[in-house]
Parts: structure tokens; sequence; C-alpha cells
């Protein structure tokens, strides 16, 4: 059993984690968190923690960014859209229970204070921005940092607010090489 309650969007997210793990879930409900809702995630916040896992979509985003102001130390559990799609659906819903645990097992958090070990040089240096194909090797090496996919900036802003040291970046960047090379 998690000990943190895992904050999901949907009835069938909570399936899908519950196929995963055992583990408890509240459902956002869209972007529309009613004030029970609220109440419910602040409470799970105080006594147990909790792991925001939205969708890798633009929605999810916006729930994920709203959730993690009102709950700065949340955990963060990102599983890349590749493997959340199915059916031209993307969603946790969608994602097979290996996916899921593997997200859980890369939990950030968000520190108050973020380090700036990470600049723009980084990303046009490894091709994560300013590239052909830049877009999607971001979101292979969020997925395997556990940071999720964000465009150029975002992602720059997650590298330096998650705790990405510089050995886990270099040691990710050379697995994706090796992964095309």
């Amino acid at each position: 059993m998690l000990k943190e309650v895992l904050v999901v969007e949907g009835k069938m997210d909570t399936v899908a984690v519950k196929r995963a793990l055992e583990a408890d879930t509240i459902e956002t409900g869209g972007f529309n968190l009613a004030p029970h809702t609220l109440r419910q995630i602040a409470a799970a916040y105080e006594k147990r923690g909790i792991i925001i896992l939205t969708d890798p979509d633009g929605a999810g985003e916006r729930i994920r960014r709203f959730l993690t102001q009102r709950f700065p130390e949340a955990g963060q559990a990102f599983v890349p859209k590749a493997d959340a799609t199915a059916h031209n659906d993307v969603g946790i819903e969608q994602a097979q229970p290996a996916a899921i645990l593997a997200a859980l097992a890369k939990v950030r958090r968000h520190e108050y204070k973020p380090e700036s070990e990470f600049t723009n040089r980084d990303l046009w240096q490894n091709d994560l921005a300013g590239a052909g194909g830049a877009a999607e090797r971001r979101d292979q090496l969020g997925a395997l940092l556990g940071i999720g996919y964000g465009n150029a900036k975002r992602f720059l802003e997650r590298l330096n607010s998650y705790g990405v040291t510089r050995n886990e970046f270099e040691e990710a960047l050379a697995q994706l090489g090796a992964q095309h090379g």
C-alpha cells in the first residue's frame, strides 16, 4: 500500500492505478475542482502526503500547475505520453501497470529554492532546444529523468526545480544516445 494518496483526474485513472498497485486515489474530475475535492486533497496532503499523477496533456498540465501552487510539497509523477496513449486517446487510464509503477519510482518534489544548475545553453548543446527533433528528445529525456514533457522553457524550469543533478542529466543523455546510437 502506497503511503501517499495519488491525485488523478478521473475514475478510469483510478482503475488503471489499482491495476498497478494498492493505493488510495482522489479524483479531480477535471480542471473544475469542487471545493469538497480541494478539501479532501488538502486533508490527504497534511496527513499522508500526495503525489500528483495527471494525464500527459495540456489539461493534465494545467491541473498539475494549479495543484502544485496550492500544495508545493506534493510529489510529482509523470507517465510519458508514449506510455499513456492508446486508441488515439492520451491519459493515465491508457497506461499499463508497468508504466504507472515506473512513474511512481521516479517521483520528484518541487523545491522551494530552485537551483540554477541548468541553463538554456545545456538545452541547446544537447539538441533539446532549437534543433530538429528537440521536442521528441525532451520527451524522452523527461521520461528517463521522471520530470515529464515540457516545452524548452518548462523543461528547463523542471530540471532546476525538481532537483535533477548534473550527473543524473548526463547519465540520462548517455542512455538517450545509446537508444538512438
